[in-house]
């Protein structure tokens, strides 16, 4: 039985401490859309996708009225579009642009799955749709891209690192008229998951029944409101009263993905607990950091607080919900959180503090600006050592990087919205040109041999 006071706690985490839902996301499976003819894939794609996805807006809107709670953005991931274009062959921005036209036509923030998984080599399709993605990000404005790079089990495709770099720069020239927002709908992951409700990395996996609702909550600044009132204590204190907090977001979350499934007629796959921040005052995982103690995030002791702090959030959340996935734990994305927006203003957060943070958290470098004269070479470096990261610990990281073309160290792109500001962070220029031409692939590790 929920209490009165559970009620009002709830109500005052919706109403002063930024709680919501960040997104109900709808997996669609498009293998039953592939054709030999792009045409009639296209046309299919978009009939399946409207049908299925018809109601989740208004059920969207509906569950927020009914229970008071924000459900900020409502979003549809579907199967690595290479797969499709694999069997059709044809002009993969056909594709793009009939999902920009299904995403109009439901009315969703975002659609994902504009993807390829290469980890161990390039199928059909794979390299075309992967060389097309700088023209499908200028010209839609909903449509998310992914590539998966590396993975615990294949190692790390060189080949396709070296590609990525190439890809990530001539998509932010591509839009350098709108702030260079199109690597910043671009994920380049290792070890990607198959049900990650966030974008802009979600896309809907082989794996995944025929259609599901996933479930991503956020709260950072619940658990920062719940540290700011505690009085002494040690990390271990800290460490159970984020678990505890985190118990109760995913609750919520649990509430409205049952809801969700039940409305709209389809199964309720998982929630996705991580700590999403907003430019938002209020809602950073940087301000959590610097609440149990850190002067500022960046500092040394961030990297071991934030192993805490997500550590402590799984453990809440596993308890919460039989059906936790995705990500799960706390992001660290630059231009989106405003605790290191000012870190990174200040210069205490640099990029290979990032880069070991990376190791203990739920993702990687995101949403990170470096200057315009970054060459295509570091760039594919950068994701390089992300992905050893990933793939050495068994973890999902990605690279959600954008070069500010015409724009150098201390300037900042504005992308307005989630997006927020994106202070343009210092990089090392020596060059790694000669490693990253050798291509091929880097092995599996030792680790991955659990057979």
């Amino acid at each position: 039985m929920i209490s009165t006071n559970e009620i009002l706690e709830t109500i005052k985490m919706i109403q002063e401490e930024s709680l919501d839902i960040r997104t109900i996301t709808m997996g669609i499976s498009l293998l039953d859309c592939a054709d030999s003819d792009i045409d009639r894939s296209c046309e299919k794609i978009y009939q399946k996708i409207t049908t299925r996805a018809r109601d989740l807006v208004k059920v969207g809107e509906e569950i927020e009225g009914k229970y008071g709670i924000p459900i900020i953005n409502k979003r549809i991931s579907v199967t690595p579009i290479a797969m499709l274009l694999g069997a059709s062959g044809g002009d993969p921005v056909k594709y793009a642009r009939t999902l920009q036209r299904c995403a109009e036509t439901v009315g969703v923030n975002f659609i994902g799955g504009y993807s390829a998984l290469v980890q161990k080599g390039f199928g059909p399709g794979d390299l075309e749709l992967i060389e097309s993605i700088p023209e499908a990000l200028r010209v839609t404005d909903r449509l998310c891209s992914s590539v998966n790079i590396g993975s615990t089990k294949a190692g790390i495709n060189m080949d396709a690192v070296r590609l990525m770099g190439q890809i990530i720069r001539q998509s932010a020239e591509n839009t350098a008229d709108r702030d260079c927002v199109g690597p910043s709908k671009l994920v380049v992951f290792c070890n990607a998951p198959e049900d990650n409700p966030f974008m802009a990395g979600a896309f809907h996996g082989v794996g995944e029944p025929d259609c599901v609702i996933h479930v991503g909550v956020s709260g950072p600044g619940v658990v920062r409101a719940a540290l700011s009132k505690m009085e002494g204590g040690d990390l271990t204190d800290v460490a159970d009263l984020i678990k505890k907090t985190a118990f109760k977001i995913t609750r919520m979350g649990q509430l409205v993905g049952a809801e969700a499934s039940r409305a709209l007629g389809v199964p309720f796959g998982i929630v996705d607990l991580s700590l999403a921040p907003t430019p938002a005052v209020g809602d950073s995982v940087a301000h959590i950091l610097e609440e149990i103690g850190l002067e500022q995030c960046g500092a040394h002791g961030t990297t071991a607080a934030l192993a805490m702090l997500n550590d402590a959030v799984k453990k809440g959340g596993v308890m919460a919900s039989s059906a936790v996935g995705g990500l799960s734990g706390a992001f660290i994305p630059v231009s989106e959180d405003a605790g290191m927006i000012d870190a990174a203003r200040s210069g205490c957060l640099l990029l290979e503090k990032l880069e070991a943070m990376t190791a203990v958290c739920s993702v990687g470098l995101d949403m990170i600006a470096v200057p315009g004269d970054t060459s295509a070479d570091i760039l594919s470096a950068i994701i390089a050592d992300e992905a050893a990261i990933g793939m050495v610990n068994s973890k999902t990281t990605a690279v959600r990087i954008i070069p500010a073309i015409g724009k150098k160290e201390g300037e900042e792109l504005e992308f307005g919205g989630l997006f927020g500001s994106a202070p343009i962070m210092k990089v090392n220029y020596a060059s790694p040109a000669k490693m990253i031409a050798r291509g091929g692939r880097i092995p599996a590790p030792l680790q991955s041999l659990k057979n």
